[in-house]
């Protein structure tokens, strides 16, 4: 038996072992269960306690989280507005430095242009000028040619040769007064050798001592003349009057053979079948007599001492030996002379064949200059950029915005 004492009225009473158990068992279920209720009282007031420090922890993360992405969307929002501003300078510095190239290529296009306007203007005027000195030229040259061609036809053959002695004569008797004062040329009008040429030139120092002479004949043809001759038809008969006048040169002023490139290249040497004898167009009459003259200068002081001797009859076999020296000398100078200046002939035909390319080429380069004034007007920027993908993106980022 189990004695138990209540604890309210002190008395005590005895219990066998099962309701002991019994009470024993009823007292633990109170007892747990008053410390269950206590233990989830606590759990409770705890979990609430938790639930509120994590529900504050979580508020503060949360505001913390808040603050943060403020923060990060403060600072990206400024990236995006730099990136935003830098983008519009890049933009504007490109629109800036592409409007300067336009810009550039525009006063180009343009100086260009004017240029091509100014050439094309210098061009026309120049075509024109040469179009206006070749027709005049070309009109001269006709009417000179219909001229002669009407002036002859009413001629005879003797009238014509006339004519070409009155020519020379008249150009001499223009220089008589000032270039040659002691010069006599006249007509060869001694016939008792049973020939005679046309004229003689003659020219004496002051002393009357003949240093120079000449027998000219003179030879023209109209061009209706059925029987041609040529030039070399006359060399032997004027030789024999040079001799036989004893005339030191003999020149044959001819119009015959015209389209002969020999003759109509210069003064020509024929001293190589006929001595000291030389063939020249009516334009080359005064010049050969010049230059004949002052080369006989040269020589003056030795003829003049030549006479001298010859009228102390003194021998003078040495002096006639140098002065036929010297004419030789003289004639090969002469020669070489010549061939330069048919050389310079030549050179002259050259010029005026370049010229006449000249010509060509200029008239050639209007089409050329229309064609480039034609793709200058045709220029435009979508034509500029077709080709570069740069300024085409450049323009499109522009029409876009």
């Amino acid at each position: 038996m189990q004695e138990i004492k209540c604890p309210k009225c002190g008395e005590v009473f005895k219990v066998d072992e099962m309701g002991y158990a019994a009470i024993v068992k009823q007292v633990r279920d109170h007892e747990f269960s008053k410390e269950m209720e206590a233990r989830v009282g606590q759990m409770a007031r705890e979990k609430e306690s938790a639930v509120k420090i994590a529900r504050a922890e979580m508020e503060n993360a949360y505001k913390d989280t808040l603050a943060q992405n403020a923060m990060e969307q403060l600072e990206l929002e400024g990236k995006l507005r730099a990136a935003e501003n830098e983008k519009q300078l890049a933009v504007e510095r490109a629109l800036s430095q592409k409007d300067k190239e336009l810009a550039a290529k525009e006063k180009q296009i343009y100086e260009m242009t004017a240029q091509m306007e100014t050439d094309r203007r210098e061009t026309i005027l120049n075509e024109k000028s040469l179009r206006e000195s070749y027709e005049h030229q070309l009109k001269m040259k006709d009417d000179l040619i219909s001229y002669y061609k009407d002036f002859k036809a009413r001629q005879s053959t003797k009238m014509l040769g006339e004519n070409l002695e009155q020519h020379c004569e008249i150009e001499f008797n223009r220089l008589r007064a000032t270039g040659f004062q002691n010069a006599y040329f006249e007509k060869d009008n001694d016939a008792r050798t049973g020939s005679k040429g046309d004229y003689i030139f003659r020219e004496y120092d002051e002393s009357g001592l003949e240093f120079i002479s000449i027998m000219f004949e003179m030879k023209n043809e109209a061009d209706q003349t059925v029987t041609k001759h040529k030039n070399e038809d006359f060399f032997k008969e004027l030789d024999k009057d040079r001799r036989e006048k004893k005339c030191e040169y003999a020149v044959l002023v001819t119009m015959l053979e015209a389209d002969n490139e020999l003759y109509n290249s210069g003064i020509v040497d024929v001293s190589h079948k006929y001595e000291k004898m030389y063939v020249i167009r009516p334009q080359f009459f005064i010049p050969l007599i010049t230059i004949l003259r002052n080369a006989a200068r040269n020589s003056l002081q030795v003829r003049q001492e030549l006479a001298v001797i010859r009228s102390q009859n003194i021998d003078i076999s040495h002096f006639e030996e140098d002065m036929n020296d010297f004419k030789e000398k003289f004639s090969r100078n002469y020669r070489l002379a010549s061939e330069k200046f048919h050389k310079a002939i030549e050179e002259i035909d050259k010029t005026i064949d370049h010229l006449q390319k000249t010509k060509e080429a200029l008239l050639s380069s209007e089409n050329n200059l229309r064609l480039a004034n034609s793709k200058a007007e045709d220029l435009s920027i979508k034509k500029l950029t077709r080709n570069n993908p740069t300024m085409a993106a450049k323009f499109a980022e522009l029409q876009q915005e």
